[in-house]
Formats: structure tokens, C-alpha cells, sequence
């Protein structure tokens, strides 16, 4: 007499070999997205100091500044600007006309 087994759900060693592999992806895919994210974030504040300056010179040429004015962002925003940007928390500080904008956070060290 032949006794049928029926065999059902997993054992724990398949259990563990797929808990391990999507481990091992897991270890793998974290670090990539980690990094992705500051790359997107250093790129942000760099196109933010891009439109600071560019907002400024074309506000000088606009009013006729002086290149040592200093444009403030009273005097970019509902104009030369949509809103004043922000990296991160820290608010960009104004600059001027001839000057470069220089990132708020200090540890970031981005610049254009």
C-alpha cells in the first residue's frame, strides 16, 4: 500500500534562501537610493542658485543697479521670482548683483 503525501505551503529552508536573497537586495539597492536622493538634492539647490542670479541680473538690468546692489528678495519675488528658494530648511541669503549666491547650508557645499 502506497501512502500519498501531500505536500503543501514551504519549508523553512526555501523560506530562509528567499528571506536572504531579498536581504542581499535589500543591502544593495538601499546605498543606490540613498545616494540618488542627495545627487537630486545637490542638483536642486544648484538650479536654485541659478535662478537667484539670474533673477538678480535681470532685475539690475531692469532697474538700472549698480553691480554692488544688493538684490533682496523683496525685490525678486513677485516679479523676477515665483517665491525666494529654499535648500532644504535654510533659506538662501541675498546677494549681490555681481556676486554669486552661495548655498545656506554649510555642510551641503553646493555651488554653481
Amino acid at each position: 500500500m502506497m501512502i500519498k503525501m501531500n505536500k503543501k505551503g514551504f519549508t523553512l529552508v526555501e523560506i530562509m534562501i528567499v528571506v536572504a536573497i531579498i536581504g542581499l537586495l535589500a543591502a544593495i539597492a538601499i546605498p543606490n537610493f540613498v545616494k540618488a536622493r542627495e545627487t537630486a538634492q545637490k542638483n536642486a539647490c544648484i538650479a536654485n542658485l541659478k535662478q537667484i542670479q539670474g533673477a538678480a541680473q535681470v532685475w539690475a538690468i531692469d532697474t538700472g543697479a549698480a553691480s554692488t546692489a544688493s538684490a533682496t528678495s523683496a525685490l525678486l519675488v513677485p516679479d523676477y521670482l515665483k517665491a525666494w528658494p529654499k535648500c532644504g530648511t535654510a533659506i538662501y541669503v541675498a546677494t549681490t548683483v555681481s556676486g554669486t549666491p552661495a548655498c545656506p547650508n554649510s555642510t551641503a557645499g553646493h555651488t554653481i
